[in-house]
């Protein structure tokens, strides 16, 4: 039980971005609504600039406020000071560039905003995450993500993911319910 703890700990700098970046995203697109040479949206309206700040604003705060709760509740660190940047960015801002990696593939396929990708859909900013925290803080990474951990991780993600986008499209901030 207490591993399962610390992998939801741990990840919940990059599984808060996508939400707030539903919440509170919208204006500018990523793509400036330009398309791909294939005649595409090189991401679509769906990945914005004000989402992709926000989500990453939203990742790192928690990621910090988990920090200051982590003493009391024995459970791991982001890190300590200056060393908390490179792991809250990786795990928040990685979170985003993995959605938005996986939106530009899901437009190369001809698939519409909110259309589902089995596995993309649910490990995508996994993977981004880990990716990006793996380069900007590999030792703090490997010291925590061990495998037991990401096992863990890529077996609860995929039902965090069902439910947090059926929650996300009945209050109105997802477009469909994947």
């Amino acid at each position: 039980m207490y591993s399962l703890i610390v992998a939801f700990w741990l990840m919940l700098p990059a599984y808060i971005p996508n939400n707030c970046a539903a919440l509170f995203g919208g204006g500018t697109p990523l793509d400036f609504g330009r398309n791909f040479p294939d005649g595409r949206r090189a991401l679509g309206d769906g990945k914005t600039f004000r989402g992709t700040i926000a989500g990453t604003t939203c990742g790192i705060l928690i990621g910090l406020l988990l920090n200051q709760l982590a003493p009391f509740c024995g459970l791991p660190t982001f890190g300590a000071g200056l060393e908390q940047v490179p792991i809250l960015v990786g795990l928040s801002f990685g979170a985003m560039l993995g959605d938005i990696v996986a939106a530009f593939f899901k437009r190369r396929l001809g698939l519409k905003r909110g259309a589902p990708l089995f596995v993309i859909d649910q490990l995508d900013f996994v993977i981004g995450s880990w990716l990006l925290t793996m380069t900007l803080a590999p030792e703090w990474f490997w010291q925590n993500f061990t495998v037991t951990i990401m096992i863990i991780v890529l077996i609860i993600t995929p039902i965090l993911h069902r439910v947090t986008n059926i929650i996300g499209y009945r209050i109105g901030a997802k477009r469909e319910p994947w």
